[in-house]
């Protein structure tokens, strides 16, 4: 599993030209599901994405977890964080989770992230979505829980 997560100061999905997702301060998180991943997996995840202390606190230091600044999450499928690209100029995407176990894992990550987290909006699993944010910092990290183990 990847997420790629973005500290925002504003983020938004549309679909079809409808806004269908948005958030203020938090974070935008890109997420890659694969083949092998689980529950328990989203579940280290998911602990944690909550936990990442990127905000700054009032010394200027990236000292603040999500909770601690009020933060908001804006969650978004996006399988072509597993493409291939060892191969010619075509990435293969064969490593990415098959759609209804990829969709399963998605939902669930967004109802346990609803858990802790006040507000958390979504895109639309499979569709075209056009995504918008203003990067804070820019701050982005990778996560992949292949170096979670």
């Amino acid at each position: 599993m990847r997420f790629v997560i973005q500290r925002v100061t504003e983020a938004s999905v549309t679909v079809e030209k409808e806004v269908i997702g948005q958030i203020e301060k938090g974070f935008l998180v890109l997420i890659g599901v694969s083949d092998e991943d689980t529950k328990e997996i989203a579940d280290k995840m998911i602990k944690k994405l909550i936990g990442m202390r990127i905000f700054e606190d009032e010394n200027g230091k990236t000292n603040l977890s999500l909770d601690q600044v009020g933060g908001e999450l804006l969650l978004i499928s996006q399988f072509t964080l597993y493409a291939d690209c060892k191969k010619g100029n075509r990435p293969s995407f064969t490593k990415a989770g098959g759609p209804e176990m990829a969709n399963e894992l998605y939902e669930y990550i967004i109802n346990e992230c609803k858990k802790s987290v006040k507000k958390v909006e979504c895109g639309s699993f499979g569709a075209d979505m056009k995504v918008s944010l203003l990067n804070d910092g820019p701050f982005t990290i990778v996560l992949d829980s292949a170096d979670l183990s």
